[in-house]
């Protein structure tokens, strides 16, 4: 039986709260035709306010479709292009004949073919009969314009972790083609067809989006805001309630401020306070939980700290005690971080990792992980508040 905190899968619906400004914008941005990205750290909320908005919209009276695809284990173009046309193909069509006349039809020209007897046995819509090309690139990221337009249909392409084309060779090719497709679309294209990007390494995704400038002008980027404080308190409050038990709101305020708000991590946290409590749940049920869950993560965090050298590790400390003036004289001596130009090197090297990331300004350093912050803070480095 469900339970009433989820944590293993996006909600929408009851399960789903806050952001309600964000589905909003989303939801205009996909109404008016606009591709979007979102990048935010795992495990944020960014499939439940993509997955709400278009029940929104549906529950609006909006009709279309959604090809929806992850570019996890992709490490070719010949991968990325099977995934991508599979998907679309899917999509509309649904026999052997249908994906027979669409191939031949839309992919003319390619090297792109429906193999019958590689459907019948492994079931793919989709394989090449020779090496693929920029061609094959340039007609597989119009597919989906294509056919929405000739079966009239809306639709939508969602790919998750797009960082993943910094993975191979041939991933810049792959968006500086998505981009120039997507620039030429005209006013009548975006109505039929939009793309929405997401990923969860967040430096990666500003190097394509931000600092590259590759999709500029062909994407707006949505910035999903921490979950108020309140609406957590409220949904963790009537979820306990649900088994009849009792929290008081200001123990919970604390949870939000140690997990800064990551609804996933205090879905996870309440979901342990709810098997270890009766009745009213206390603090010591909360740190009992709160060991509990650092156990679970404990192995990825300890990975972490042995993949670092002894001057990431400096700079991280640094960064831990509340430092920002890195290539300062005194922190430079303070954390033995050998030079200026070193700790340019650190810094970047850290925000590679996804352990890091600054803000606009590119001044202010932020652990992306809020509970890897606690446990390197308090058990590695061994930092007193």
């Amino acid at each position: 039986m469900e339970g009433s905190f989820i944590y293993n899968k996006y909600v929408t619906g009851k399960n789903n709260i806050g952001r309600k400004s964000e589905g909003m914008i989303l939801a205009n941005l996909l109404g008016s035709g606009e591709n979007v990205v979102i990048y935010e750290p795992p495990k944020t909320g960014k499939m439940s306010l993509i997955q709400q908005t278009f029940y929104n919209m549906r529950i609006s009276g909006a009709s279309f479709e959604v090809a929806d695809f992850s570019l996890l284990g992709i490490r070719s173009l010949e991968a990325f292009l099977l995934r991508f046309g599979s998907t679309v193909l899917r999509l509309f069509y649904n026999t052997p004949e249908e994906y027979s006349t669409a191939v031949s039809t839309w992919l003319h020209g390619t090297h792109f073919v429906f193999d019958p007897q590689l459907f019948a046995s492994e079931d793919k819509v989709l394989s090449l009969s020779w090496d693929c090309d920029a061609g094959d690139l340039q007609a597989i990221a119009q597919l989906p314009l294509h056919i929405a337009t000739a079966t009239g249909k809306r639709c939508y392409i969602l790919i998750s972790e797009f960082q993943d084309l910094t993975l191979f060779d041939e991933g810049e090719d792959i968006c500086r083609t998505l981009a120039g497709v997507l620039k030429g679309f005209s006013p009548e294209d975006k109505a039929r067809c939009s793309f929405i990007f997401t990923g969860s390494q967040v430096n990666a995704m500003k190097e394509i989006f931000e600092h590259r400038g590759l999709f500029h002008r062909a994407v707006e980027h949505l910035c999903i805001g921490p979950v108020d404080t309140k609406d957590i308190i409220d949904y963790v409050v009537r979820g306990f309630l649900v088994s009849g038990k009792v929290i008081e709101r200001d123990l919970l305020l604390g949870v939000c401020k140690l997990f800064r708000q990551n609804i996933w991590y205090i879905n996870h946290f309440a979901s342990i306070c709810d098997s270890l409590s009766k009745g009213y749940i206390i603090e010591p049920v909360l740190l009992e939980a709160l060991d509990r869950l650092i156990s679970i993560h404990q192995p990825r965090f300890i990975s972490t700290m042995e993949g670092l050298t002894t001057y990431q590790s400096n700079l991280l400390r640094a960064i831990l005690e509340g430092h920002q003036k890195f290539s300062s004289a005194e922190v430079i001596g303070k954390y033995g971080l050998n030079s200026s130009a070193n700790v340019k090197r650190l810094k970047e090297a850290l925000c590679k990792k996804e352990i890091i990331t600054f803000d606009e300004q590119e001044e202010r350093p932020l652990l992306l992980d809020p509970l890897f912050e606690y446990w390197v803070k308090k058990y590695y480095f061994q930092i007193n508040e």
